[in-house]
């Protein structure tokens, strides 16, 4: 089988989702027109802003909770093909999944990339410059304008990392969707991609989804509890 895991999956962990009643864009729309890449690109207030946003950022204080333990032991049971996340946190990984079974659509927050020459720093350095004063650091090698190793919206998906998730999606029998409102594309279009190739869906996620209609479950439960009861059902099911 093949997971997807949205930013849903984080919120037990101190992580505040997106689009939640109260998502980190539900509170604050700006925020959403922020994360656009000709918005960085064009404003320095908007990268200076981002940069201090980056380092307070929760997800440096964050650990795995029970939802990320369950996929580790859905892998270790030898039924985990592909975990695919829309997240940037890092927090499968620290739980424990290995890092070849994760596909991340949107990059990682834990590194930061020139957008000129295309050097990846690890994150904890720039930040260290923005923590004593550099309000837009540039790039160490070129002086190019530098952001987190994320995808903002504008921006295209890294061809081959689409190519993982697409053929994970396809050539699974059991597709399973967590934390995910399903509207982003391309991530979302992937349980479609799943239902055309004949595999089974299931959604784990607080609100309604617009693939509801089509999942042979939906479990609107809260996913810390949920997961890890379904992960149990399914490793028994496979014994």
């Amino acid at each position: 089988m093949s997971v997807l895991t949205g930013a849903g999956i984080s919120t037990d962990s101190g992580i505040p989702d997106y689009r939640g009643p109260q998502g980190v864009w539900t509170r604050n729309p700006a925020a959403e027109a922020n994360a656009t890449i000709d918005r960085y690109l064009a404003d320095p207030e908007v990268r200076r802003a981002s940069w201090q946003a980056r380092l307070v950022h929760p997800a440096w204080d964050a650990r795995p909770n029970a939802a990320h333990g369950a996929l580790v032991d859905l892998e270790r049971a030898g039924l985990l093909r592909a975990l695919i996340t829309q997240n940037i946190d890092e927090l499968h990984q620290r739980a424990g999944s290995a890092p070849e079974k994760v596909i991340e659509l949107h990059g990682t927050l834990h590194r930061a990339e020139c957008l000129s020459c295309d050097l990846i720093t690890p994150m904890s350095e720039v930040l260290a410059r923005v923590a004593a004063g550099e309000a837009d650091p540039p790039c160490p090698r070129c002086g190019g304008l530098q952001k987190s190793n994320t995808i903002s919206f504008g921006q295209s998906l890294k061809p081959e990392v689409l190519g993982a998730a697409l053929d994970a999606a396809r050539s699974c029998d059991l597709f399973v969707a967590v934390g995910t409102s399903l509207t982003v594309h391309p991530a979302a279009g992937l349980c479609g991609e799943a239902l055309d190739a004949g595999a089974r869906l299931v959604i784990v996620n607080a609100a309604p989804t617009p693939y509801d209609p089509y999942a042979d479950q939906v479990i609107h439960e809260p996913i810390g509890e949920a997961l890890p009861a379904l992960v149990k059902e399914l490793i028994d099911a496979a014994r």
